[in-house]
């Protein structure tokens, strides 16, 4: 893998984790896609899977073990079977040295609750699930989830994105990163707390009308972008842009 933009060079696996790096004196939630040229985040097939290659794995992988928790919808957690993140799939090593916690806990926002059951009793050896919902969230099936995942109400009738950022800050998870989907993506970027996003683009069209990076109603206005830096890897380019003002 080399850097293209801010400086040229081949990349050790220390640069490649420096490149990566959350500023430390406050919350940061960075997105991180794969996506073709065209904008589609899912195969012919609609798997996200078809669309990734081993560096985009190896920058997936890294952005977990940087984090402090991985904030995802719950629609893309039932379509891909979130699990809680496995010891082997983050660098303990990098965590300890970075003081962070053993494993990331995965984060799902939902109003309806309705989360995988592949994310609740997460067991010893991973972090316990927390599901943000609305107070409009049925109370049958928030008593269920709360016994076997942390429920935590952000909001009314919607999660609102704001207070599930100050929730994390507050509880010292505050380097984020989110995985989508499209919906949450929209979320995000309208509720004005994402301050990165990083976007692997796979040298592949698609076509169809399969999901695209952003669902959902249109912003208020264009967020604008500028370029962190460009990495290179065969024909994949893995981009890193950061809010103007964050």
């Amino acid at each position: 893998m080399q850097m293209l933009q801010p400086v040229g060079g081949d990349l050790a696996a220390d640069d490649l984790e420096a490149a990566y790096a959350y500023p430390l004196e406050r919350t940061w939630l960075r997105l991180n896609f794969v996506a073709t040229l065209d904008g589609a985040v899912v195969d012919a097939h609609g798997h996200p899977e078809g669309l990734s290659s081993a560096s985009d794995q190896e920058v997936f992988a890294l952005l977990r073990g940087l984090s402090d928790v991985v904030l995802v919808g719950a629609g893309t957690a039932r379509a891909e079977q979130y699990a809680p993140v496995r010891p082997t799939e983050v660098d303990q090593d990098m965590r300890a040295r970075l003081g962070l916690a053993p494993l990331p806990p995965i984060a799902v926002v939902s109003t309806s609750l309705d989360v995988p059951e592949s994310l609740l009793d997460a067991g010893d050896d991973r972090a316990r699930t927390l599901v943000f919902t609305a107070d409009s969230a049925p109370g049958g099936r928030r008593a269920e989830v709360a016994d076997r995942a942390e429920v935590l109400v952000c909001g009314d009738r919607s999660v609102d994105l704001v207070a599930v950022r100050e929730t994390l800050g507050a509880r010292g998870l505050r380097r984020v990163v989110a995985e989508g989907g499209p919906h949450l993506t929209q979320a995000l970027f309208s509720a004005g707390v994402l301050d990165e996003f990083c976007l692997t683009m796979s040298p592949m069209v698609i076509g169809g009308a399969g999901s695209r990076l952003v669902a959902g109603a249109a912003l208020d206005g264009p967020v604008r972008m500028r370029l962190g830096h460009v990495l290179v890897a065969g024909d994949e380019l893995l981009m890193r842009y950061v809010r103007e003002g964050a």
